[in-house]
């Protein structure tokens, strides 16, 4: 699936915990757009407090799309997202507005930009058989297979990132190919000065503060309370959701004991490694422009910035 889409969209991107949020707030206002989320969990409903969607006023002032879209007992391909992401941009300018893609899911980045290997159609009892094994205890195994034929595809993708890591070895066990190099296939690079692809860049113990005070604002909102009642629904929540940052460590906290200072703890240190992740994902693509920033955010000065760049590309 390559992308014809897109070129024409605004992006906006970084690391979690960047400001993200209100610097495109005042973009969308400055350049009259619509914002499209580029956030994986964002897409859950019910899942608002971990997420750190927008407050129900940003949704009322600039138009959302991609937000609460399934629920947490039901999975979302990015092939469904970048599906659904098209028809978004396509209705927004309908309207004669700018579209305005925003979030920290770098594969959601990559794939609007240079599109999508879908590969061959599912086969269920291959992927029963995985996820089978996995389910014995034994995921790291899965990782370990997927290093012996994909190394790229393996160092690319989080031992614990079982959904996808049976993906790799179902297109290898069909195809006979490694899905990272049928991937490049559609991995159609630009520079940055051919595009509107803005990250927000904070120096990295800046950040680190940013991330710690985001966890404990969290877990002041009330986010356990939020993963007990993911919890007691009927349908239980999908091993996605299950994995997202913060509520796995929640989950385990609920289901397993131990002190919520030490859950608390584990989101803030995972939360950290993830920002140095999408960090590296940011930086694999050419596409990006960074923004530096310094110890405060002053969003206005931002968006104004990115408002400039961008007009004249």
């Amino acid at each position: 699936m390559p992308n014809h889409d897109f070129d024409d969209c605004w992006f906006l991107s970084g690391p979690t915990a960047s400001g993200k949020t209100h610097v495109a707030i005042e973009l969308a206002r400055r350049i009259g757009a619509e914002i499209i989320s580029m956030d994986s969990m964002a897409l859950y409903r019910g899942m608002d407090i971990g997420t750190a969607k927008p407050s129900a006023d940003e949704r009322c002032e600039v138009s959302h799309h991609l937000i609460d879209v399934i629920e947490p007992h039901e999975e979302y391909s990015l092939a469904q997202y970048v599906a659904a992401a098209a028809r978004a941009a396509d209705e927004i300018r309908s309207r004669s507005r700018q579209v305005l893609f925003v979030g920290g899911t770098p594969l959601y980045l990559k794939s609007l930009l240079r599109g999508i290997f879908e590969g061959p159609p599912a086969d269920w009892e291959l992927r029963r058989r995985l996820r089978d094994e996995a389910g014995m205890g034994d995921p790291i195994r899965l990782h370990q297979l997927l290093v012996q034929v994909d190394p790229t595809a393996a160092e690319r993708l989080h031992p614990n990132d079982t959904r996808r890591i049976i993906r790799a070895l179902e297109v290898f066990e069909k195809t006979g190919q490694p899905i990272s190099r049928l991937q490049q296939q559609f991995d159609r690079a630009r520079p940055a000065g051919q595009c509107r692809v803005f990250v927000l860049e904070w120096p990295r113990d800046v950040l680190h503060d940013r991330i710690d005070r985001r966890v404990e604002q969290m877990f002041a909102a009330g986010l356990v309370d939020e993963v007990r009642r993911l919890l007691a629904r009927s349908n239980p929540p999908s091993r996605t959701a299950t994995q997202a940052l913060g509520y796995r460590e929640v989950i385990q906290y609920l289901q397993q004991g131990g002190r919520l200072e030490e859950a608390a703890c584990a989101v803030k240190t995972h939360t950290r490694q993830f920002a140095k992740r999408q960090g590296t994902w940011f930086r694999s693509l050419s596409e990006c422009r960074f923004i530096p920033l310094n110890e405060q955010l002053d969003s206005v000065a931002v968006a104004a910035e990115i408002e400039r760049v961008g007009a004249a590309i």
